[in-house]
């Protein structure tokens, strides 16, 4: 999902897409397409929207990551949902691997999510850091998604699609157009919703982080 403005990191992306952006000094797009084809995935559908020919300029074929990637437009913003229906309508066939194109996983964190949903209805990463927005976890299972209570999880930008949530996809309420709503939908169905932990994720959220995810020293 590569076609958001960026709105916190202005000036900055007032001149490029976000998920141009560097971490450690390469695009984090770059670095999130050569973690999904060391997962073993093939194809990649990029929906972009702002600034989309920066992206597809950067991202060419896909071939220098090992990917066959395909692009899809969104031509506003209508949210993650809308975002998954695109890429379906383009061609895109379930299960489906979901992520932001703004978010650095710890190295191999993509593979074991792959892993760990393969055959669920549907699966959600979770995190210990950035602990936020809660998720509810009860022996593996998403049991509720914005739980404001304590608990040691949120939630990741990363999901997984069986076939059984697709159709939920329809009628949501919006716009925008929320996957969490998806998920909210399936739990409400009595649709079993995995919870993957995995480890820390990076991201670029204010101009100042593009200093601080570039420069590690300066934290010393």
């Amino acid at each position: 999902m590569a076609a958001g403005e960026g709105t916190r990191l202005r000036p900055l992306t007032e001149r490029w897409p976000k998920p141009i952006l560097p971490i450690d000094g390469r695009p984090v797009i770059a670095t999130l397409l050569r973690e999904l084809a060391s997962a073993g995935l093939e194809r990649a559908f990029v929906v972009t929207g702002y600034r989309a020919e920066q992206v597809e300029e950067l991202l060419g074929d896909g071939s220098g990551f090992g990917l066959d990637v395909r692009y899809v437009h969104q031509p506003s913003v209508l949210g993650s949902a809308d975002t998954v229906l695109r890429a379906i309508d383009a061609g895109a066939q379930p299960p489906l691997l979901v992520t932001a194109a703004d978010t650095v996983y710890t190295g191999g964190d993509v593979g074991v999510f792959v892993r760990e949903s393969a055959g669920a209805p549907g699966a959600l990463a979770v995190r210990r850091e950035p602990p936020r927005p809660g998720v509810k976890v009860v022996d593996g299972l998403v049991e509720e998604i914005g739980y404001a209570a304590e608990t040691p999880f949120g939630s990741a930008p990363l999901w997984g699609l069986g076939a059984e949530l697709v159709p939920l996809l329809d009628g949501l309420p919006g716009p925008p157009y929320e996957l969490a709503n998806v998920v909210r939908r399936a739990l409400a169905n009595g649709i079993r919703v995995r919870a993957v932990e995995i480890g820390k994720t990076r991201d670029l959220t204010h101009a100042v982080d593009l200093v601080s995810e570039n420069f590690p020293y300066l934290g010393s």
